[in-house]
């Protein structure tokens, strides 16, 4: 008789070389950002000579300390964290509300809009047209420009009017038994039902907020009002020791610090808030409340 619980040697194979896949997959995967962390967590002057792979060799925090010490790195920093918390709560409400609108059966020329997104999503104006029309919504050097283009994406209403479509026709109609106007069943039922598309939705817009550059550097020639990773942007491009030295206003004259260390150190500030993000949104990525809020 053969026992359905002894596994085969192709099997047993077959899993050793599946784990020993996932396991290089995450070496690869995790290995520069650990390398990244470690390099920054070492003296700078002693990382030039090489040879750091596994733990920082002269641990120090002067790479930091650099950072911080710069007003240009910290002003950048507040720019982001103003845009990616400004930005992510109006493109939220403002795709939602639209979204919404879209989503019912009942709205006149419905179809026509989504055909009309659609062909957004596929053709696109190019660089210069975008730039002559920020150009004469006089949205250049100020800070709108990270905000007002960016409000709504028809992509992201995709993903709204899909979730709003699966919420159950009766809880609309009880709030609209009770009184409640449009205005009223978005705010305080499909808003509150739809926690899990919103986190969603906030994740995706603000790691764009967060990671975008090429705004700042476009379209913002003040270096006061441009983002951290346009900062960062221009440490990398601008990698020699003495730029790095006045873009840090001296303090690196007096601490052990390179060009290299501060890119490092750099990437770490600009990356761990982003990172941290993650754990506190990823509670809400399940079904949502609406579980048995109504029956039949």
């Amino acid at each position: 008789m053969i026992t359905l619980n002894r596994r085969t040697k192709g099997e047993v194979v077959f899993d050793i070389v599946n784990n020993i896949g996932m396991l290089c997959i995450c070496f690869v995967t995790l290995y520069p950002i650990w390398y990244v962390l470690i390099n920054a967590f070492n003296d700078g002057k002693d990382a030039m000579l090489g040879g750091i792979y596994w733990i920082p060799r002269k641990f120090s925090l002067e790479n930091f300390s650099a950072v911080f010490d710069s007003p240009g790195i910290m002003r950048a920093m507040w720019i982001t964290v103003a845009k990616t918390i400004l930005g992510v709560g109006l493109h939220v409400f403002f795709t939602a509300m639209v979204a919404y609108a879209v989503s019912r059966r009942e709205l006149i020329g419905g179809r026509f809009y989504i055909l009309l997104g659609t062909i957004t999503m596929i053709f696109g104006a190019g660089l210069i047209p975008t730039y002559l029309l920020i150009k004469d919504l006089h949205l250049l050097e100020n800070f709108l420009v990270y905000i007002i283009p960016v409000m709504f994406s028809f992509f992201d209403l995709i993903i709204f009017m899909t979730f709003f479509r699966d919420i159950p026709d009766g809880l609309e109609e009880a709030a609209r038994i009770d009184g409640a106007n449009d205005w009223s069943i978005f705010l305080r039922i499909v808003l509150p039902v739809s926690l899990p598309v919103l986190a969603t939705i906030a994740l995706f817009h603000g790691v764009y907020q967060w990671n975008d550059y090429f705004t700042g550097m476009i379209y913002m020639n003040n270096e006061s009002m441009q983002p951290i990773q346009t900062f960062l942007y221009r440490v990398v491009a601008q990698s020699s020791s003495n730029l790095m030295m006045t873009a840090v206003q001296g303090s690196a004259v007096t601490r052990t610090v390179t060009s290299q260390s501060i890119k490092l150190a750099t990437m770490v500030v600009t990356t761990l808030p982003i990172v941290f993000a993650y754990p506190f949104l990823q509670r809400y990525f399940v079904k949502g409340m609406m579980i048995g809020s109504i029956k039949g």
